[in-house]
């Protein structure tokens, strides 16, 4: 990385945990090496994560990818395993410290990470990568603070994500959203239905309960319940349900037991689903921009436990104007969505059902998601991203006269 000593290794540490970290994690990864090599960099990249950026090239030291949930309830059984992650992670960065670490979405770890880093090494640069969106629906400036004050740099995906932190202070490059790099390998519908085997005249709908072990408890009932509804009144419908994880297969059987109901499993990745069908019942997530992008109609839904959603809305004083992230990229309702009571199998069905059968409605939502797609920015967002970091090192190596480890 030094300019006077080529053969020195640059070491980028990536902290991220949950299904979409380990995606994100995945594409930067392969942005850090393709500008690594472009710039003759030897690069050693470790991190925590999952299965896509040990694909991508990353030396994992922990899987995180099964740790993660939203809720004050539903946090609770991944406290320990977290907090044994995050220390793993300390030990591994004091043994073997690093040119640069990244912290990549994943709000609560990443925070107490960046602080603890922070504090035990000064001039380590902090990046955060897809920071939490504290510009959404945060009630309290503490996280916000916190991430300012150790974010030596943060690389924002959303237009209102970069303009909230430049608001408080913190130095915000703002480089698009990474889901754009993945377009051109997406499969089109032809290709996807035919992979498939399914045939032209057949109604597609791809329904995406979970990538968390418990939204499967909250999300696929009354998820399964609309799905029943649907077909009573669409018969030609069938539904196909891909597995995010191998470990929910057998729990995804298991509900649809008893039910009379024309859907196929699948462990196919949800590339090919979504690329060959007619609508989306989803939980919200990245798959929302996923779907909007690949001009999918889309019904977004959410729940939580009631125990959570009392303390959010009467202790926490817990509001949002929107939850899906086509929604909050125009802070326009783009997509339906559908949250806690409303997230009912009668509402759900009844959306769909809309963009189903109302040529205009479902236009409206394709018009909205081409405005949605320009303003995220352009491809080659994981490259800027890893063009930026690059960037930050060479200078503050420069100004302290030190070479990478």
């Amino acid at each position: 990385m030094s300019t006077d000593s080529p053969d020195s290794v640059c070491r980028i540490f990536i902290h991220t945990g949950e299904v979409s970290g380990d995606l994100q994690g995945g594409l930067l990864a392969q942005g850090l090496h393709r500008v690594a090599h472009q710039k003759g960099i030897s690069l050693e990249l470790w991190g925590m994560g999952g299965d896509r950026m040990a694909d991508a090239g990353v030396h994992l030291l922990g899987r995180t990818v099964e740790i993660g949930s939203i809720g004050v309830w539903e946090s609770l059984p991944y406290v320990l395993p977290s907090l044994r992650l995050q220390r793993q992670a300390l030990r591994h960065l004091q043994q073997h410290p690093p040119d640069a670490v990244i912290l990549l979405d994943y709000m609560g770890p990443n925070i107490a990470l960046g602080k603890q880093l922070r504090r035990a090494y000064p001039r380590l640069p902090l990046f955060y990568y897809i920071a939490p969106q504290e510009w959404v629906w945060t009630n309290s400036s503490r996280n916000t603070s916190a991430i300012v004050d150790f974010a030596d740099q943060i690389l924002a995906v959303f237009p209102g994500e970069a303009d909230y932190y430049k608001q408080r202070g913190a130095k915000v490059t703002w480089v698009g959203h990474p889901l754009l790099d993945t377009l051109a390998t997406k499969p089109q519908r032809s290709q996807a239905r035919q992979h498939l085997g399914i045939p032209d005249e057949e109604i597609t709908i791809v329904l995406l309960p979970a990538s968390r072990r418990q939204e499967l408890d909250y999300l696929l009932p009354p998820l399964l319940q609309a799905a029943v509804h649907i077909q009573t009144q669409v018969p030609k419908a069938k539904f196909w349900i891909p597995v995010s994880r191998p470990e929910f297969e057998p729990l995804i059987h298991t509900a649809l037991h008893g039910l009379a109901l024309n859907v196929q499993v699948t462990s196919e990745s949800s590339a090919w689903t979504i690329a060959a069908a007619d609508l989306a019942i989803t939980k919200s997530g990245t798959v929302n921009l996923e779907l909007a992008l690949q001009r999918i109609p889309q019904v977004v839904f959410y729940r939580v436990s009631p125990v959570t959603a009392w303390i959010a809305r009467h202790l926490l004083k817990f509001s949002i104007p929107f939850m899906s992230p086509p929604n909050l990229v125009l802070m326009e309702p783009i997509v339906p969505e559908l949250l806690q009571e409303a997230a009912s199998a009668d509402r759900m069905a009844q959306e769909a059902l809309n963009l189903l059968q109302n040529p205009m409605a479902r236009q409206q939502m394709l018009d909205h998601y081409d405005r949605v797609e320009k303003a995220l920015g352009n491809p080659g967002v994981c490259d800027r991203v890893a063009q930026v970091i690059f960037q930050h090192l060479f200078m503050s190596l420069n100004v302290a006269g030190l070479s990478p480890h």
